[in-house]
């Protein structure tokens, strides 16, 4: 997985799709910056959040199980291990399991992993090892992702399955078939993200090398945290 929101912070930093080589940016609405708010008694992100590489939710293709297309974006990752990680870090990450929130009207799959250098990871295999190992974590998830936009006006997400996150089985059939999309979207050019690259020989987007002035910054682009995004926002049953 590629990191893109370290634990315990609140800038929205997210993969660009329409930019060369996709840096890594602050996400902005109204040219403002966004950030998560500490919904109690979470701070920031619980977990380190991020993207699973060569994988697209296809917006054209309507899942059978959650009944929803996908959301034009890679698989998102919660990987759950105990180190913090910091924005641009690959990590090598087992497979346990997958949420599926209904983001809208979209499918918006949620990987659970975890660092495969993790302490835990050899006695993490399924989603069922998560609540033996790290009892609660998975209850924090779905009680996260259903109210973290409630602070914004907006109402509670919904889930397929009933908020139930599916097995290791599940998850990888979901990402096989993200994969597949992705394989299908690098090689067509009927679309708006950028997918020039130096490693998928055969592609429309494949180059040879890549002019330095083309590269982005290699710093993260992100501002600075304002103070009060240290507030605290106590949710109301929704």
């Amino acid at each position: 997985m590629v990191v893109e929101i370290p634990r315990w912070t609140n800038n929205k930093l997210e993969i660009t799709k329409d930019e060369i080589l996709n840096p890594i940016k602050q996400d902005s609405l109204e040219n403002k910056p966004r950030y998560v708010r500490n919904c109690f008694p979470y701070k920031g992100y619980i977990w380190n959040y991020g993207a699973l590489p060569r994988t697209w939710e296809d917006p054209n293709f309507i899942h059978p199980d959650t009944k929803a297309k996908g959301d034009n974006d890679p698989l998102d990752v919660c990987e759950i291990g105990e180190r913090v990680g910091y924005p641009g870090e690959i990590k090598q990450v087992k497979v346990l399991g997958i949420l599926a929130l209904l983001d809208g009207e979209d499918t918006d799959w949620k990987i659970i992993a975890i660092d495969v250098k993790d302490p835990l990871a050899p006695e993490l295999n399924d989603i069922e090892d998560i609540e033996l190992y790290m009892p609660g974590l998975l209850q924090a998830t779905k009680e996260w992702f259903r109210i973290y936009k409630v602070p914004d006006g907006k109402p509670a997400n919904k889930f397929s399955f009933n908020g139930e996150c599916k097995n290791k089985a599940y998850a990888k059939r979901v990402i096989e078939k993200c994969a597949d999309a992705w394989r299908h979207l690098i090689s067509t050019e009927e679309h708006q993200i950028a997918v020039v690259n130096t490693t998928m020989e055969g592609s429309p987007g494949y180059v040879t090398h890549i002019s330095q002035d083309l590269v982005p910054d290699i710093s993260v682009q992100q501002q600075s945290s304002p103070s009060s995004i240290d507030k605290w926002y106590f949710i109301n049953e929704v």
